[in-house]
């Protein structure tokens, strides 16, 4: 019975879903998502954080398998620790992206993605202290996904991994971001 269900449903997805983008197509997503964030390396005591993300995608459609994009988002990160502590880190990621459609309207996506801290803050009860003069200038992540494409709608979920640490300081402090979008893809060309 279980088989019967699975094989309606995706007939049922395959027939309503709209066609992949033309070869040689641009196209331009903007998206908004949640992060659940965290800090990963030498560090113990945390917890994700959670936080919002939002931006666009510029996707060229180089065949029927394969899209490359760019991107640029604002990306709420960080950790919280025991107690009332977080550190509270915004950045601008810059994703840059292969799409591999390895079915109609579903691709596995990976790449590089660089982040500039925007700010850095350590917050405990009601004190904040800026702690931005102590992360680095760019960080580097490695982001692992999937997208789904239903009538024009995208629907992404993503792992970035921190290749880079985020601390100047001794040791290594590492992004763990989970983050979950939509988005609309306008086509451009």
């Amino acid at each position: 019975m279980k088989k019967v269900i699975l094989l309606a449903f995706a007939m049922i997805v395959t027939m309503t879903a709209s066609a992949q983008h033309a070869v040689g197509s641009i196209s331009l997503t903007p998206r908004v998502g949640i992060n659940l964030a965290n800090l990963a390396g030498d560090v113990s005591d945390n917890s994700m954080k959670f936080g919002l993300f939002a931006g666009a995608d510029a996707q060229y459609q180089i065949s029927s398998l394969v899209g490359l994009s760019a991107g640029l988002f604002y990306s709420m990160q960080g950790c919280e620790y025991t107690g009332d502590n977080k550190f509270k880190l915004d950045e601008l990621n810059i994703p840059l992206v292969a799409h591999f459609y390895v079915a109609p309207n579903f691709a596995l996506n990976t790449g590089l993605q660089l982040g500039i801290p925007v700010s850095a803050e350590r917050k405990s009860g009601d004190t904040t202290i800026d702690v931005k003069s102590d992360t680095q200038s760019l960080e580097i992540s490695l982001p692992i996904g999937a997208s789904y494409e239903y009538q024009d709608f995208v629907f992404d979920a993503r792992y970035n991994l921190g290749l880079s640490k985020v601390n100047k300081a001794n040791g290594s402090v590492r992004n763990s971001v989970i983050q979950i979008s939509v988005g609309y893809k306008f086509d451009l060309k």
